[in-house]
């Protein structure tokens, strides 16, 4: 189980040998429900800074849209559970080239 801050993420460490699925607890903030969620009902965005990485979810009890940041070991826990996970670019635009 790992906490950060007001929301704790747990799944058991990747097993290649095991056949059964990670399972992740997670709580709603809307409707304070507390529950179990597989792999593919949990998306990971990994952003640029920490401020842009997070995981989301909607919640089975309230259908809420759900989004909560994800440092480095939640990180860790949701990829190596098999969560989805699409990386963030940013695209930074450059200054003006000269015309010869």
């Amino acid at each position: 189980m790992v906490s950060e801050g007001t929301h704790t993420v747990t799944a058991g460490p990747p097993d290649p040998a095991r056949t059964e699925a990670v399972i992740f607890k997670a709580g709603c903030p809307e409707c304070r429900g507390r529950f179990e969620l597989a792999a593919d009902a949990l998306r990971l965005a990994i952003g640029a800074t920490h401020r842009t990485t997070f995981y989301s979810f909607t919640c089975p009890r309230c259908q809420a849209a759900v989004r909560k940041p994800a440092g480095e070991r939640i990180v860790e826990l949701l990829t190596g559970g098999g969560v989805s996970t699409l990386r963030l670019h940013s695209t930074v635009r450059g200054g003006s080239a000269a015309r010869a």
